[in-house]
């Protein structure tokens, strides 16, 4: 007999694990749809200090003890990518792998993606001489400079690591100041292979024979050239959330339009976590809200 879930969770960050488990601590049954890494963005952070109960724990070891949670409360995991879904009394999810997947309710906590900064040349470099985690592609750059595009969290987070493995790390950031915990901004710019600019603007990549050989930046009103071997983007994210506008509404940005219970225009379709409209977006925050869309979907369930 085909199995119809209780609840569907499509993304398995701590949005979506949170959801996960406490609709299972209601006896339901759940399945998470998963396409890349269980844990979110938060796995390529090495060290966090904000998560209540730790003092400080890698991204990575977080998302495994989460995932361990939810599949010792019985969840279901599967490796996917859920495509659409067709609204109903019984939900029917199409995934990438040509699953037809069938709840009662779903959750959709895909939490967002990077922002690239849209310049000539950008996508062909990306993979190559263009990242976004440290974590995964630092190593290739030891003992080599490397460019560091942003001032925020993220952007301090990545560079520390990149910091002790590069010969030199120059951050350029097109905010006149830096925007990451003040902790963050102390513990790296004492750093001496560290080399800081704000206000400034990347205009182009410079490259020979396919591989990136320089950046070229607006500081001060003066075009500056930076010579690199490579480039780590920390410029913020975006939704990815354009497939399921037929059954959530989305706002002028792409985030969905829900409030902290996570209630779309679909009574049986709930959001979860970085993906819908919030002013706050933080692993706390996430998991926050994927207990409140899991109490709403059993409360729509009994």
């Amino acid at each position: 007999m085909e199995k119809i879930y209780d609840v569907l969770v499509i993304g398995g960050g701590p949005a979506g694990m949170s959801a996960a488990l406490y609709a299972l601590r209601n006896g339901k049954s759940v399945l998470i749809v998963e396409k890349e890494v269980f844990g979110g963005q938060i796995v390529n952070s090495p060290k966090v200090e904000n998560i209540p109960g730790f003092k400080e724990i890698g991204g990575d070891e977080f998302g495994d003890l989460m995932m361990e949670q939810v599949t010792y409360q019985g969840g279901e995991v599967m490796f996917d990518e859920v495509l659409d879904l067709q609204a109903g009394e019984i939900i029917i999810a199409h995934t990438d792998m040509g699953e037809e997947l069938k709840a009662k309710t779903a959750i959709i906590a895909v939490g967002t993606k990077h922002r690239s900064l849209g310049l000539e040349n950008e996508e062909q470099l990306i993979g190559k001489n263009i990242h976004f985690c440290a974590v995964c592609d630092g190593n290739f750059y030891r003992n080599k400079t490397v460019v560091m595009v942003g001032g925020g969290n993220s952007a301090f987070v990545e560079a520390e690591l990149l910091a002790d493995i590069v010969d030199k790390l120059i951050i350029l950031q097109d905010l006149p100041f830096f925007t990451a915990d003040q902790k963050l901004q102390d513990r790296l710019l004492t750093k001496k292979n560290v080399e800081k600019h704000v206000g400034t603007k990347v205009l182009s990549y410079v490259t020979e024979d396919g591989n990136l050989t320089s950046v070229r930046y607006l500081e001060d009103g003066e075009e500056k050239t930076v010579n690199c071997d490579g480039v780590f983007l920390a410029v913020g994210l975006i939704p990815d959330n354009g497939r399921f506008q037929e059954v959530a509404e989305l706002d002028e940005r792409g985030y969905f339009k829900a409030d902290e219970y996570g209630l779309t225009k679909t009574k049986n379709i709930f959001v979860a976590g970085d993906c819908r409209t919030k002013t706050l977006r933080q692993v706390a925050t996430a998991c926050s809200d994927g207990a409140n869309a899991a109490i709403k979907a059993c409360e729509y369930l009994r």
